[in-house]
């Protein structure tokens, strides 16, 4: 599912905003009718991916929020970084963080507690048809800009045109599939959307964020500004310091307060985003009250820094929160665009150097589990699992490219003895090297026809990185392989990850319960030219671009699961990535004059449904 809307852990120990991450559910079966169509033919309540939609068209209030929570008070998180922008639709710039669903809404809005189903928010209805060639919506009579314009089939329209031709790549990806858009009644627009072979696309189009036709000027949409863009979301932007904060107040008279979807969220009079040059005075910040929510991603801190008088006394919690979503792929990237990563050899010969139980120990108090799968800990990881009848007739035609221990569900990453130089991981590294051409001269690895010695660049812009990386460099000196550390500055690692220019970095890839679409700009064959897609590591694969279209292809829950399998079986027999680590739960630091509901969504914790403890 395309990345989007605020969200969960927004990067490490950033403010707490849902990630971009998206999934798919189940809809309304029988006869040729697809989630989102009744039998009477009319525009239903939600629109689900596959299956049936988890609540009934009666529901009152999303099941992981508290309805009657009270209204009122602040809340101010920290973020790490800059803003230099509030327009979060275009390349151009740093945008502001956390200003989708706050201020700019969509047609529909997700449900949290299933994989990708989408329920009415701007749209009051929505149908497509059994091929899900086209999509209608209906927009809801009440549904209005916060400067008080109606929503209409025109400002439909027109936000689909402005983010196909002005938007990020991964708005005018998705929306040029739209054959057209029409206008077919005052409060109905239809998408056509044949040829395009995307079941997902309704519900993309489901998520596209609804901006005005009467208050944006299409010749300057593409610069950075500070001006906002008028949106029809539950706040407004109110006091902005640039790079330094922003603040958002609740629009009085926001148009949607009493949807199903929104009863329980939205609690706060003001939501505030202090941004944090350095990590280490943002945490101060919350030590001191600053701000009042932390996420945590740090064992080292969780497990020493808390130790502060208000967690002593019981004014600062620390919590976790179990959920379901797939725990993606945190990465030492190969970007094998770069000749000295061309050779799997090469690539799994360094797997096996890296020495996760000696970092996990001595760094992360053994908190990490490690990275086996792209799709770790869900039902669409390969891991563990031998392949299915249906994922071995979906890789038969590319049976060359899948390794016989991943697809008897047998390979998992390779276990160092912990010592930081195992010798048996060692020389099972050298053994694979040496098949790759390569040998020992003195205390240099060098390729036997060439003379080159084995040496790369990693590049990184943080510190936590930097750590890691020493770490691995030295025991890729073991093997005679030379990794030169490199830190650069935020802006010069940004320009040089999105053009490719890079030998290794740290990258993590964000999974939903039903990844679609962005998994063709994370490693189609596309994208691998595409500078600005997320296929870092350059993978060109007639297989991968095949999965990938037959998850899209996919009618069930159970056909979509065995080529999103399949896929993570192609992608593991790559070895594109040397794969690290995950937490298995999200940690958050609180003060408890914010509270938040007892049930946690499938996503996590969501902090548009928490409120102040002091509100009446």
């Amino acid at each position: 599912m395309p990345e989007q809307s605020p969200g969960l852990l927004a990067g490490s120990r950033g403010a707490i905003s849902r990630r971009s991450i998206l999934a798919g559910a189940a809809g309304i079966a029988g006869s040729l009718l697809c989630p989102g169509v009744r039998a009477t033919g009319s525009a239903a309540y939600a629109l689900a991916m596959h299956g049936m939609p988890l609540w009934p068209e009666s529901f009152t209030h999303p099941s992981y929020a508290q309805p009657d929570a009270p209204k009122g008070g602040r809340l101010v998180q920290g973020v790490l970084g800059t803003f230099d922008s509030l327009n979060p639709f275009i390349v151009k710039g740093l945008p502001a963080q956390n200003l989708r669903g706050y201020v700019y809404e969509s047609l529909l809005a997700r449900g949290y507690d299933e994989p990708f189903t989408l329920y009415a928010l701007i749209a009051s209805g929505v149908e497509t048809d059994a091929e899900r060639a086209k999509v209608t919506f209906t927009i809801d009579s009440g549904a209005k800009f916060s400067d008080g314009k109606k929503i209409t089939p025109d400002d439909v329209i027109f936000s689909w045109k402005l983010l196909r031709d002005h938007g990020r790549p991964n708005y005018r990806t998705y929306y040029v599939k739209v054959v057209e858009a029409r206008k077919l009644a005052p409060d109905v627009v239809m998408f056509d959307l044949s040829g395009s072979d995307d079941r997902e696309l309704p519900l993309i189009l489901g998520l596209m964020p609804i901006l005005p036709k009467h208050a944006v000027d299409v010749a300057t949409f593409e610069d950075t500004t500070f001006t906002p863009i008028v949106g029809s979301g539950p706040y407004l932007i109110g006091e902005v310091k640039a790079g330094d904060s922003v603040t958002l107040r609740r629009d009085a008279n926001y148009w949607g307060r009493d949807k199903p979807i929104n009863r329980g969220l939205w609690n706060f009079d003001e939501v505030r985003f202090d941004y944090y040059r350095d990590a280490n005075t943002q945490f101060e910040a919350f030590k001191t009250g600053l701000c009042d929510v932390r996420a945590e991603t740090d064992p080292n801190l969780w497990e020493t820094a808390y130790d502060f008088p208000a967690r002593r006394d019981g004014r600062v919690v620390q919590e976790s929160f179990l959920y379901g979503l797939p725990k993606g792929m945190a990465a030492f990237v190969f970007n094998t665009r770069r000749p000295v990563f061309a050779d799997a050899r090469v690539r799994e010969a360094l797997l096996h150097l890296f020495d996760f139980e000696w970092i996990n120990h001595n760094f992360f108090f053994d908190q990490y589990r490690r990275t086996a799968s792209y799709f770790d800990d869900c039902d669409l990881s390969a891991h563990g699992h031998p392949a299915s009848a249906r994922e071995r007739d979906l890789l038969a035609p590319y049976a060359s490219e899948v390794r016989d221990d991943i697809m008897q569900g047998k390979w998992v990453p390779p276990v160092n003895d912990g010592s930081g130089r195992d010798r048996n991981q060692l020389r099972r590294a050298l053994n694979l090297l040496k098949a790759a051409g390569y040998v020992l001269k003195g205390t240099d690895l060098v390729h036997a026809g060439t003379g080159r010695p084995l040496q790369f660049e990693f590049l990184t812009a943080r510190r936590d990185e930097e750590r890691i990386a020493l770490a691995f460099a030295r025991n890729l000196k073991h093997a005679g392989i030379r990794m030169d550390v490199r830190t650069v500055d935020a802006t010069q690692n940004e320009r040089r990850r999105i053009s490719f220019d890079f030998d290794m970095i740290q990258y993590r890839w964000e999974q939903s319960l039903s990844p679609g679409n962005e998994q063709y700009f994370y490693w189609g064959s596309a994208a691998a030219d595409q500078e600005g897609s997320r296929n870092y590591m350059g993978v060109k694969s007639k297989g991968i671009d095949a999965m990938i279209g037959a998850m899209l292809a996919a009618r069930e829950r159970p056909d979509f699961a065995a080529a999103t399998r399949a896929l993570d079986r192609l992608l593991l027999s790559g070895f594109y990535v040397i794969p690290l680590f995950y937490l298995p739960q999200q940690w958050v630091a609180r003060w408890t004059r914010i509270a938040h509901p007892k049930q946690t969504s499938l996503f996590g914790y969501l902090p548009e449904t928490w409120w102040s403890a002091t509100a009446t």
